[in-house]
């Protein structure tokens, strides 16, 4: 188990090396949550998972951390509610899905969904991406 957990703090330190960002003890915090949960955290989630056991970070710093890792491609934001950045490790092209009832999150493979075509927009438009964000009920809520 612990071979298991230095091979991972080796990855995600070699990770952030190589896209040029210097591993501070937030950036890895903050990075090492986001890459072992799906359910796309705000920044006040971050703050409070990342604080639980003793105080190593403010708000701001994780904001910050969240920022660089943006800016080198291995977080994204992910906007599903107006007003409310979420963010994700999962950088891999792909679509959500939203319970309207839960607030579950869960990603859906982009082959999953068919392909938008493109031809059918006014010629103004230059599309650089796509992705889609289906609500629903989630099959726990659907269930009840």
């Amino acid at each position: 188990m612990e071979r298991v957990i230095a091979d991972r703090t080796d990855s995600i330190i070699q990770t952030l090396k190589a896209r040029g960002l210097r591993v501070t003890p937030q950036r890895f915090a903050v990075y090492a949550n986001l890459m072992h949960r799906a359910d796309h955290p705000t920044v006040e989630q971050l703050f409070h998972d990342l604080n639980q056991n003793a105080p190593i970070s403010s708000q701001s710093t994780i904001y910050s951390s969240l920022q660089a890792l943006c800016e080198v491609g291995l977080v994204r934001e992910v906007l599903l509610d107006e007003g409310v950045c979420r963010y994700d490790a999962n950088v891999a092209p792909h679509h959500h899905f939203r319970c309207q009832c839960c607030g579950k999150i869960e990603d859906i493979l982009w082959n999953e969904l068919p392909d938008i075509d493109m031809n059918h927009l006014r010629s103004r438009f230059q599309v650089s991406g796509y992705e889609v964000t289906l609500y629903g009920l989630c099959e726990k809520c659907r269930d009840r």
